[in-house]
């Protein structure tokens, strides 16, 4: 039974959590909430579609022997809904077994929110998170060096868009501004463009609204956005019969970080169309996993 954790207990005084532990983004005022009354009780389980309670599921890998990587998982969903079974839990629980300390992002999606706060609570959301990390990162026992993001469809969009904009100055009063770098991004069948020729026009409508404005496109669109003194090395993996988020995302991205000369490295798969997660313990689309972990050991962040 998922462990209650309540909104007056200072979550980074806490020791021995299991592997689902439930913490809540913010301790009082949610920005650019859309709800304001906070529930207490973190069992009220709304549908991952309209959240309210934006949360940091925390995956700890078992009995770490010394300062362990982690990870922020943000599951996909088209930015109206998340896919947090394949794209969240079976990642993390994935990540726990090859040494890695996972949290999946239980974000609010902005397809639900007012036009004023639609293009800020997903990114709010994830700045907040790995802020979490990185500073709880001694009582986690965590290698705050080794903190990255992986993403996936359109939650690779927002794990692209953290990996560009983690310092961007959108956080309101009530949150700490100090930003945080993403130390690696896995990007997997990920959104990254907002124009209409590449982009998951279900997501851009969800992020963006139906009238965005070219600031808005320009901003969100990611190729756009790399920085070679910010963006981290990024791993991205695409099926080229993936027709949902076409794989020019990834290609075009690929091709931006080594333009940039960024540590990078594309996959591009034969099959698997979109959405593949971890579904299942013998799909073919689980080579995906092996990929990633001798990338992971190829950039030191596991030895093993």
């Amino acid at each position: 039974m998922v462990r209650v954790i309540f909104y007056f207990i200072y979550f980074w005084s806490l020791f021995g959590f299991s592997q689902d532990t439930i913490l809540p983004l913010y301790s009082k005022h949610i920005p650019c909430s859309s709800f304001d009354k906070i529930e207490n009780n973190l069992t009220i389980v709304e549908k991952d579609q309209k959240i309210h309670t934006p949360q940091l599921w925390y995956y700890p890998t078992p009995h770490p022997k010394k300062e362990v990587p982690a990870v922020l998982i943000i599951p996909g969903g088209g930015y109206k809904n998340l896919a947090f079974e394949h794209e969240g839990i079976k990642v993390a629980e994935w990540l726990n077994k090859i040494g890695i300390s996972a949290f999946i992002l239980r974000y609010r999606t902005p397809h639900w929110e007012s036009k004023q706060c639609k293009t800020k609570v997903a990114l709010l959301d994830a700045q907040r998170a790995l802020q979490m990390i990185a500073e709880n990162a001694k009582q986690w026992n965590i290698d705050n060096s080794k903190i990255g993001i992986i993403g996936f469809s359109a939650g690779g969009h927002l794990a692209a868009t953290l990996s560009n904009h983690f310092d961007f100055n959108s956080l309101e009063k009530s949150v700490d501004k100090k930003s945080y770098r993403p130390s690696f991004c896995i990007l997997v069948y990920p959104v990254i463009s907002m124009k209409d020729k590449l982009t998951h026009l279900g997501s851009k409508y969800s992020l963006l609204g139906s009238s965005p404005t070219d600031e808005e496109v320009h901003f969100f669109s990611n190729e756009l956005q790399i920085s070679a003194e910010k963006t981290p090395p990024t791993l991205l993996i695409h099926a080229i019969d993936d027709a949902v988020v076409i794989p020019e995302n990834s290609i075009l991205y690929h091709e931006a970080l080594q333009e940039n000369k960024i540590p990078t490295r594309l996959h591009l798969m034969d099959q698997g169309g979109h959405g593949f997660g971890i579904k299942n313990a013998a799909a073919p689309t689980n080579s995906w996993l092996n990929i990633t972990k001798e990338w992971l050991k190829d950039r030191k962040i596991i030895t093993h």
